[in-house]
């Protein structure tokens, strides 16, 4: 409603005078009563009814308003809650009939925290007493009650006048375990041997079948991808630039090994959130960690803009965000993230509790991180990787004190200094030959070295060095000079006889000369046969390194130079065509260009600069740096000297920096609830905690002074796991039934509070979130089982009309659901019956596209690929799967968007999906190769209908697919068999 001036206030206080009299206790504050109950709705945000409560002042005419709402038998307001009491009511009456002051200064926030109260937020019993009592039905009625789960099922349906269906037919129920368990179709050779078996053991056959196919390595392929889902799994980063992340897929194995293995539940959970610090000797607790990295990230304003910048820093805010809000839609099927700008207006869940959980992540971003199989190698991994972080940081340091000792001087010799960067570097010209390359390394201690050879001693006068020119990661000029470095001269080519030094610039870090060029005079130097350039400490090229130049060239005491064609030997180095050799070293080719004038102030500028750095860089200080070099170079030679690690994204703290990514070492960053949301409205900081959903649960987390980052992580890992937990259980029983049946019994899977639906079977789902948390397995398997081999999901999907003028949505479960195939279920098994399924498990995913332009914004073009690629006829479980351009053939078939989380699946039936699977490329090949499989069988299409669908063809639809096959050739009428309803379908 819109208030406008009460009319009948006087008769409203009238009527409530004589509860004022004595109903307000005196601790009564209408103001607070006006948080707890208006400002959540009638605030700047939301401004319902035009009523804003939480701007100063507040106009008197809207309190007036807000008690003639609040007043009455049947009061107008709090919408969608409970009426206020008469004590509050009296006293908000008293305070507007006393002028409605507020002190100044003082602005309403909202202090409404849902309670409690609702079904999902109530404690789970145990199983004992759960189960209807039998004496409900009659004996009919006991006969078809197989387990726990159709005695909930029955005793709902009698409640409407209705009864269960019957059982499916033989082979239409083994093919439907066949797709909900593996997601692959049976072979008619399987589904023949079951009707075999079921006859003489009807039930043990079943629960043979059932047995068999819970083993089966497909089981976990399959069930993975309902999990995959939920996880927003994805193989590219989204946004503008969605790059791949090729060190994905290990944590898609991991769920699929963790479901084949029957790993408990609650392991699962607390892996997936702190697997690292739970289960320090498990390579699987840290490759669990890819749940918290899943989603989508945005590349652009995380790595080329970073926490300096306000978008950085937003960026970070979101992207801790999505992690919050997946493990609690996820796990606990709660939408924490509404609590963001206010308090959650439905649910129990206030800001602070929000914000709590954005500190459980403060440290965490997301990176390739190590992980191996050796839990010794990986604890010294870790151990190593700080050390080096500290070490590193130890330089950085150390280098600010003498940047900062050079005082004004130094500072703006380097402003100017990259003000001529660019201009000295701008219109380069160079030649296809770019220079002499040595092979690339892992670290930069690695040692290389060039030399030139001549035929006789050479008087030398000067060597001159010039640095190469690569756009390679955006290095140019410069690319791959070393840091340090050394140029010598010698009597002879092993550099045994009479070594002389020219230049040494290995004690300090050295700046780079771009494509400047560094002369070295030979100053007391008779003669030589050779030159040697020794780099002692690599450049970066992008994630590894190595050393490049353009040109040596040596000069005699006449102006010559000698090293032109002469011979190049070196320790190592990149043969690459005309681009890179030993020979591009004295060929005379080199990268020129820029402005004349600034290219020689900058050298100017940079020996000055060498000049004050060698003055500031005392004995002390080249002492202590010489040192932490030392055990730089230690640390990361027994890093390099560990087995080589495998990589997974994932959550991670101690990873090596990217762009403007840098790691935090496990320090989090510091987190502040912000008011609206805003994050340049900081408030109080926060500790990490969780939302108090159960009786007895703190808001934060009792963690130790110091406690690091991970304890904060393993904390809220127990917290999701707590028996006492309500909506952790009832949350994974309820997406299992869902995953079963088609329909939850809450169908708002990643809702169960109050703006979720209300569940048709509450006793049922206590009942199985009690099953899984009371096993002391804690098995998935076991409920799979129980749902299974259970009458209600054994019935026919048979329609009846009667039923379905009670209960036209089947949600009292009176028949199966008949459903079509997912978008993988249908691509694999398109793959399976044509014979061309590759069954190998695990690795990296397959790609059906062709990546153009990778370096910068990919182009994924799937219409490039081609269908009978060998490699892509694997699981759809293992394709990668990119986010901005989804695999245009199985969006049309409803896959999920990986972007978001999906928790159920859409099932559109639309003409698009008919045109895809008749004409699309894949399907027209897998349509050949079908044909090729039957074509010897005595009637190809008859053999190949049965394949397809589980049963032979009646005699007119053998004779209708014969005489197609005839007319238009037998890989067409496989074409047909492929889309036909019953091969989509699953009754």
């Amino acid at each position: 409603m819109k208030f406008g001036r009460p009319t009948i206030f006087g008769l409203v206080l009238a009527i409530l005078a004589p509860r004022i009299a004595f109903a307000i206790p005196a601790a009564l504050d209408p103001l607070t009563v006006l948080e707890k109950n208006c400002v959540s709705c009638h605030n700047a945000k939301d401004h319902k009814g035009d009523v804003v409560l939480d701007r100063a002042p507040v106009a008197v005419e809207t309190p007036k308003a807000i008690v003639e709402a609040i007043s009455g038998a049947e009061p107008e307001m709090p919408k969608d809650r409970a009426p206020l009491s008469a004590a509050e009511v009296a006293a908000l009456a008293a305070w507007v009939k006393d002028g409605a002051k507020i002190p100044a200064g003082r602005v309403l926030e909202d202090r409404h925290v849902p309670g409690l109260d609702w079904w999902s937020l109530k404690p789970i019993p145990t199983q004992q007493g759960m189960v209807p009592d039998p004496t409900l039905f009659n004996e009919t009625e006991k006969g078809w009650v197989r387990n726990e789960i159709d005695a909930f099922i029955l005793a709902k349906l009698k409640e409407k006048g209705l009864k269960p269906s019957p059982e499916a037919k033989p082979r239409v129920l083994a093919r439907r375990l066949f797709f909900d368990l593996t997601g692959l179709p049976p072979s008619p050779e399987r589904l023949a041997a079951f009707e075999k078996a079921r006859a003489a053991d009807p039930e043990g056959a079943y629960r043979a079948l059932v047995e068999e196919l819970l083993e089966s390595p497909g089981y976990g392929e399959h069930w993975a991808r309902h999990w995959l889902d939920v996880a927003r799994y994805g193989e590219t980063h989204g946004y503008d630039k969605d790059k791949p992340r090729p060190n994905a897929w290990p944590y898609r194995d991991y769920v699929i090994r963790s479901l084949n293995d029957d790993k408990p539940w609650g392991r699962f959970v607390r892996e997936q959130i702190a697997g690292d610090t739970l289960y320090p000797g498990d390579p699987d607790g840290i490759v669990a960690l890819g749940f918290i990295a899943a989603g989508p990230w945005d590349f652009i304003a995380h790595y080329e803009v970073g926490e300096g910048k306000l978008d950085g820093r937003i960026a970070k805010h979101m992207d801790r965000d999505d992690m919050v809000s997946a493990v609690f839609n996820a796990f606990m099927s709660t939408t924490a993230q509404c609590a963001q700008c206010h308090n959650h207006k439905f649910d129990p869940v206030t800001m602070e509790d929000y914000y709590r959980l954005h500190a459980v992540f403060g440290a965490v971003d997301r990176a390739d991180r190590v992980y191996d199989l050796d839990p010794g190698a990986q604890q010294r991994r870790e151990r190593l990787s700080v050390e080096i972080g500290k070490l590193e940081a130890a330089l950085k340091a150390l280098d600010k004190r003498v940047t900062d000792a050079g005082g004004a001087e130094l500072a703006e010799l380097r402003d100017r200094l990259r003000l001529l960067r660019d201009k000295g570097a701008g219109e380069v010209k160079k030649s296809p030959e770019h220079g002499f390359h040595s092979q690339i390394v892992n670290r930069p201690d690695a040692g290389k070295w060039v030399r030139i050879e001549f035929p006789e001693p050479v008087s030398i006068r000067e060597v001159v060095v010039i640095g190469a020119h690569d756009d390679y990661a955006g290095i140019g000029g410069g690319f791959g000079f070393p840091v340090r470095y050394r140029v010598e001269v010698a009597d002879d080519a092993a550099f045994s006889e009479n070594v002389r030094v020219l230049a040494d610039r290995t004690r300090s870090d050295q700046p780079n000369p771009g494509i400047v060029p560094l002369t070295f005079p030979a100053e007391g130097v008779t003669k030589a046969r050779a030159v040697r350039f020794t780099a002692t400490k690599l450049a970066e090229r992008k994630n590894d390194y190595m050393l490049a130049l353009a040109e040596m060239r040596v000069l005699d005491t006449d102006g010559k130079n000698r090293a032109a064609g002469a011979t190049v030997t070196a320790l190592d180095s990149i043969e690459q065509g005309a681009r890179w050799g030993a020979k591009n070293l004295v060929d005379g080719r080199f990268p020129t260009g820029g402005d004349p004038e600034a290219t020689r102030e900058l050298a100017a500028l940079r020996a000055k600069e060498t000049t004050i750095l060698d003055r500031l860089n005392t004995p002390e200080i080249v002492d202590e740096r010489d040192s932490l070099n030392e055990k730089l170079a230690g640390a990361r030679k027994e890093l390099g000297g560990l087995p080589e690690g495998r990589m997974v994204y994932a959550a991670a703290t101690h990873f090596k920096k990217f762009g403007n990514v840098a790691p935090t070492e496990g320090k989090s960053r510091t987190i502040h609830l912000l008011r609206r949301g805003d994050i340049l409205a900081p408030g109080d900081e926060m500790k990490p905690g969780a939302p108090p959903m159960w009786e007895g649960s703190a808001a934060e987390f009792p963690l130790p002074e110091g406690a690091s980052e991970g304890e904060a992580r393993a904390a809220l890992a127990k917290y999701l796991t707590d028996a006492k937990n309500p909506l952790a259980w009832r949350s994974i029983a309820n997406r299992v039934w869902l995953w079963h049946f088609g329909r939850g019994i809450v169908d708002s899977p990643n809702d169960l509070g109050r703006m979720g639906m209300e569940p048709t079977h509450p006793e049922l789902l206590d009942f199985l979130a009690a099953k899984l948390r009371d096993d002391p397995g804690q098995s998935l398997k076991s409920l799979h089982r129980l749902i299974v081999t259970s009458a209600a999901w054994r019935q026919s999907s048979a329609e009846n009309a009667a039923a379905s003028a009670v209960d036209a949505g089947n949600t009292l479960c009176w028949r199966a659901n008949r459903r079509r195939l997912s978008a993988e279920e249908l691509r694999d098994a398109v793959l399976s019956v044509s014979g061309k399924l590759g069954r190998e498990m695990g690795g990296p995913s397959f790609q059906d596209f062709v990546i153009e332009k990778p370096e910068h914004s990919p182009h994924y073009e799937y219409e490039l690929h081609d269908p009978d690629d060998p490699k892509a006829q694997r699981r759809s479980i293992y394709r990668m799967i990119v986010r901005s351009r989804t695999q245009p053939f199985l969006t049309t078939l409803d896959c999920a968007d990986p972007s978001q989380m999906v928790a159920k699946r859409d099932e559109t039936t639309t003409a698009p999906q008919a045109l895809a699977l008749m004409n699309n490329p894949f399907m027209t090949a897998m349509a050949g190769h079908f044909a090729a499989r039957v074509k010897d069988a005595p009637s190809p299409t008859a053999a190949a209908f049965e394949i397809a669908t589980g049963r032979a063809p009646r005699p007119e639809e053998a004779g209708a697919l014969a005489e197609y096959g005839k007319r238009h050739g037998l890989a067409n009428a496989c074409r047909v068999i492929l889309n036909l309803s019953e091969f989509a379908y699953v009754d």
